[in-house]
């Protein structure tokens, strides 16, 4: 059950926003009940609400997670961590993007926990600390195959002997990034965690003991369970969405997210008319077509021109034309009715059809992720329980 402060209270005035994502909040709870199936009870979970989380929108959904008892959370940026400080949110934040020197201060001042993979962020960040604080926690990252951030394997031991550690600095967790846990062919994942395994091994000979060793994103968590050790990375599961089939049946994910939008105009076209830029659809018969007030500034791809389907009625109806900044048109010609503000769903349910986030993803050839962050960072969020 949804805790009442989670949910939004409703808006006195109108909402005039042309695109509407409702967040339905009981999914967000089903999904993190499934994550806990998968997982030991020991194991701790850390959501990653990066990317205002994947559009969900970041404040509301951390305060959402926290109720349901999760009590660490994972940004790109020291800006997203700041802004959960701003929102009141006083449980561990890890900052796993990339950081650079003039990011320490405000990292420093909210009480942020870094992710280090550079010899230079370690100086940095103890020379900043004051001469008598506390050593300061940090988590530091091991490259394994994924060639972005992260130290180098053989090195990681000396690193945690260097000086900064003695006093400044305290090693709190280890880490690796999973470059291919989503593929059906584990050989890749296999290689990367056998050598954090190896990692591990050496850090634990050379006295340091870690609370929070973790690898695991959401294909981790599904695909590989030898890669959860202490701690977890959920992130696109926790919205209802997996870049493959788990490989358990019984785990059954909702989509937390639904973006509607509204018609705002409908018109007729006679045959052999041509619609929109570029003349982009040619009508081959007597035709009713619907303006919506969305396009690829709402982060709706035009790339879905002459291609993409909506839903009205609770029917599909394929999007004519060229997607413009702001709007798009769709043939309506088979519904009996359409009327202007009627509701239409661009990702979603409606009655009995729906048009998954998959579905979008692999009509542009890209990932749910892309999907998610393009539409629903662009949205009015609506929070509903369930």
């Amino acid at each position: 059950m949804i805790p009442p402060s989670t949910v939004a209270r409703p808006s006195t005035t109108l909402d005039l926003s042309p695109i509407t994502a409702t967040i339905t909040l009981s999914a967000l709870a089903h999904n993190l009940s499934e994550l806990r199936r998968l997982v030991h009870p020991t194991c701790d979970i850390l959501a990653v609400v990066k990317a205002d989380a994947y559009g969900h929108g970041a404040p509301t959904i951390t305060q959402a997670l926290i109720d349901l008892g999760i009590q660490r959370f994972g940004v790109a940026t020291v800006q997203e961590g700041s802004a959960l400080r701003a929102h009141g949110v006083t449980q561990p934040i890890l900052v796993m993007g990339g950081l650079i020197p003039s990011h320490i201060p405000e990292l420093i001042h909210q009480r942020l926990t870094p992710v280090l993979s550079h010899e230079d962020m370690i100086y940095a960040l103890a020379e900043s600390l004051p001469r008598h604080a506390p050593p300061y926690p940090v988590h530091t990252k091991v490259d394994t195959g994924m060639r972005r951030l992260g130290f180098n394997p053989e090195s990681v031991v000396s690193w945690l002997d260097s000086k900064p550690f003695e006093s400044k600095l305290a090693i709190e967790g280890v880490m690796t990034h999973l470059a291919d846990a989503d593929d059906s062919n584990q050989e890749f994942t296999e290689q990367q965690l056998a050598c954090f395994q190896t990692v591990l091994t050496h850090v634990k000979r050379a006295g340091h003991s870690i609370a929070l060793i973790h690898a695991a994103n959401s294909a981790g968590i599904m695909y590989h369970p030898s890669s959860h050790f202490t701690m977890v990375r959920p992130g696109l599961m926790l919205y209802g969405y997996t870049t493959r089939k788990p490989r358990n049946s019984d785990i059954a994910l909702q989509p937390v997210m639904n973006v509607s939008t509204h018609v705002v105009h409908v018109r007729s076209a006679k045959p052999e008319e041509f619609i929109g830029y570029s003349r982009g659809f040619k009508t081959t018969r007597t035709s009713k077509i619907a303006v919506l007030p969305v396009g690829y500034a709402h982060g709706y791809s035009r790339s879905l021109s002459n291609r993409g389907m909506v839903l009205i009625q609770g029917q599909r109806v394929p999007i004519i034309g060229k997607i413009c900044m702001d709007m798009m048109l769709v043939d309506v010609t088979d519904l009996a009715h359409v009327g202007i503000g009627e509701e239409v769903v661009l990702v979603g349910k409606q009655e009995h059809e729906e048009i998954s986030v998959e579905e979008i993803a692999d009509s542009l050839g890209t990932l749910p992720y892309e999907v998610l962050c393009n539409i629903g960072t662009r949205a009015h969020h609506v929070y509903r329980p369930h």
